[in-house]
């Protein structure tokens, strides 16, 4: 199964048509398109229309997630609802299985959120608004979680915005690591399993690391792989 994967696109209303040509040959190299998150500027939704556009009829399967900066204008509801229109699956803490050509995919997403790694991590402690960030980390992994619990399929990818691991994050300064990633995603992932971990929002990370379970994970923000989408080929497990 060949697995194309973008984030952190930031498209703005002046985007339009940026990334369509880049995407013409995409059912040639690949079999399904997924998007890790800030797909948008400042998410707004006429930039959403330009994600639309952009993201619509490519010939193979798209399924995405929000980021931070879809949520920046609090219309990540109406924005993922936009795209859903556009045939662009949106996932939050939810779960999609495709078929590839007689074999399943299962996709598990969340845009996840920050709060560090495991040994500098924020705790649900405290006052209410720090309860609150890291609630919140919680709750969106356990929504991962729970969507991987669902698939039962042949290859299965976990698709976040912040990152699960440290390792893909290898370039930012270590200060930024808590508003980056959480270790509840990756324990999340390692727990319940997948085959391969794909996200976005470091743009001066690493493209490769692993989950401590050992789960590759690939950083696919733009400005990381410096391309239109990075193609990841998994081999169905043999029945």
């Amino acid at each position: 199964m060949r697995i194309a994967a973008i984030g952190d696109v930031h498209l703005g209303i002046e985007s339009s048509g940026a990334l369509r040509p880049e995407l013409r040959e995409l059912p040639e190299r690949a079999d399904a398109l997924l998007l890790a998150g800030d797909l948008t500027n400042h998410g707004t939704m006429d930039e959403a229309r330009v994600v639309a556009a952009e993201f619509t009829d490519l010939g193979v399967p798209v399924v995405a997630v929000l980021g931070n900066h879809d949520h920046h204008s609090d219309a990540e509801a109406d924005i993922a609802k936009l795209l859903c229109d556009h045939g662009i699956t949106v996932l939050e803490g939810t779960a999609v299985t495709l078929d590839i050509d007689g074999r399943t995919l299962g996709i598990a997403g969340t845009k996840g959120f920050g709060g560090g790694f495991a040994g500098r991590c924020a705790g649900i402690f405290g006052e209410r608004l720090m309860r609150e960030f890291a609630g919140h980390t919680a709750d969106l992994a356990a929504s991962l979680g729970s969507a991987l619990a669902e698939l039962s399929t042949d290859v299965t990818v976990a698709l976040t915005h912040y990152s699960p691991i440290t390792g893909t994050l290898l370039g930012e300064p270590t200060e930024l690591y808590p508003f980056l990633g959480s270790y509840l995603l990756g324990a999340a992932i390692d727990e319940f399993g997948a085959d391969l971990a794909l996200h976005g929002h470091a743009h001066a990370g690493s493209e490769h690391g692993t989950t401590p379970g050992g789960v590759p994970v690939r950083n696919v923000a733009q400005p990381v792989i410096q391309a239109a989408y990075r193609v990841y080929e998994l081999q169905p497990a043999a029945a």
